[in-house]
C-alpha cells in the first residue's frame, strides 16, 4: 500500500501562524515548525550593497544582463 503525502511551505506572520496551528491541531495533520535561521552577516552585507546600487542607479536590464554573461563564456 502506497501512502503519498504532500509537503506544503507557508510563510504565515504571527497572527496567522495561531490560526494555522489551530486549524492543523484541529484537523490532526501532523505538521513541524521551523524558525527562520538569521541569513550571515556577509549575505546581509551584500544585499545592503545590492540596494545601495539600485538607490544610486547602477543597474542593468535583464536582457543586458544576459548579454555580459554570455559574452565571457
Amino acid at each position: 500500500m502506497d501512502i503519498q503525502m504532500d509537503t506544503y511551505i507557508v510563510h504565515p506572520n504571527k497572527s496567522q501562524e495561531k490560526a494555522l496551528r489551530a486549524f492543523l491541531e484541529a484537523l490532526k495533520v501532523p505538521f513541524e515548525h521551523q524558525s527562520d535561521e538569521t541569513l550571515p552577516q556577509h549575505v546581509i552585507e551584500s544585499i545592503k550593497r545590492g540596494q545601495a546600487d539600485i538607490d544610486a542607479g547602477r543597474t542593468i536590464t535583464f536582457e543586458a544582463f544576459k548579454e555580459k554573461i554570455a559574452n565571457k563564456r
